[in-house]
């Protein structure tokens, strides 16, 4: 009795899943279809069996071939429909903490960026967010809006953030080695006590950015714009200014290391001229001419 119970239940377990598994449910009715069709065939080519049997498996040749070829692209469909339907569920997960100033909301959306990177999805809005003291280090986000963002503390180790928006967003002691600002959009930001070495802001728009203390050791800033940015007290040594623009003398005059900093021969021929002091070591600092 207990066997045949237990097959019983079985079954039903079994009938149960068939909704949710496609494929074996797809299959099953192929089978039923298939069986009630030579079921009825057969009786009606009597007599001419083999000649109905290889008329058959012609057909099924072709059958496989179709059902192959479908099978493949319904198989693709649903694999980028389910890639869409993620992607949209990690920018919507983004879109749930963006007004929530936690630290659980940061490992949220940390989460998440992480899942749109592995989705090759680099440009995600990530405008006021709060992302304080977490570690973005490796992570792509180019194109990406990170306007208003609060990043104090990140680490940026090797990022990507080339053409990202970064207006008047908060980087305050941010460690940005090596990162990619190419072409970023940074008026307005607070980059005061940030560390980078070989940080790359070639051709960055860095107008009125406030690099106080900050340490920029070996940084890029070929091409950018630094109007009215804040060098004070901001450790330049081996920074490249070539062809940067805005860049005037009071602003060099207060940064606080500028050894070995390279420049266009106009800036340089400026500071021999107006502000000598700024060549020589100590609290001024000797430039190199590009």
């Amino acid at each position: 009795m207990t066997q045949p119970l237990h097959l019983r239940k079985r079954i039903v377990h079994l009938i149960r899943e068939i909704p949710q598994r496609p494929i074996l449910t797809t299959s099953i009715v192929l089978f039923f279809v298939i069986a009630i069709l030579v079921s009825i065939s057969i009786p009606l080519h009597e007599g001419r069996l083999s000649e109905y049997l290889l008329n058959v498996l012609m057909e099924a040749h072709g059958m496989i071939f179709d059902i192959a070829v479908i099978g493949i692209l319904i198989l693709w469909l649903n694999k980028s429909g389910e890639k869409q339907i993620n992607i949209r569920n990690q920018h919507n997960e983004i879109d749930d903490f963006r007004d929530w100033k936690a630290t659980e909301a940061s490992y949220r959306i940390l989460g998440a960026i992480k899942r749109l990177n592995r989705e090759d999805v680099h440009k995600i809005d990530l405008h006021e967010c709060y992302l304080r003291n977490i570690n973005l280090s490796y992570i792509t986000l180019k194109g990406s809006n990170l306007n208003y963002a609060d990043l104090a503390g990140v680490k940026l180790i090797d990022a990507v953030l080339d053409s990202t928006r970064l207006n008047q967003v908060n980087l305050e002691n941010a460690t940005l080695n090596k990162a990619s600002l190419r072409f970023a959009l940074l008026s307005g930001a607070n980059l005061s006590g940030a560390s980078g070495i070989k940080t790359d802001f070639e051709n960055a728009f860095l107008v009125k950015a406030d690099l106080k203390n900050s340490h920029m050791i070996s940084a890029n800033f070929r091409g950018a714009d630094l109007s009215g940015a804040n060098l004070e007290n901001a450790h330049l040594y081996m920074a490249d200014f070539t062809g940067a623009k805005g860049l005037t003398i009071e602003q060099l005059a207060q940064a606080k290391n500028l050894n070995k900093a390279k420049f266009d021969e106009e800036i340089y021929n400026m500071i021999v001229i107006n502000h000598p002091s700024l060549l020589e070591n100590g609290a001024g600092s000797r430039m190199s001419l590009a």
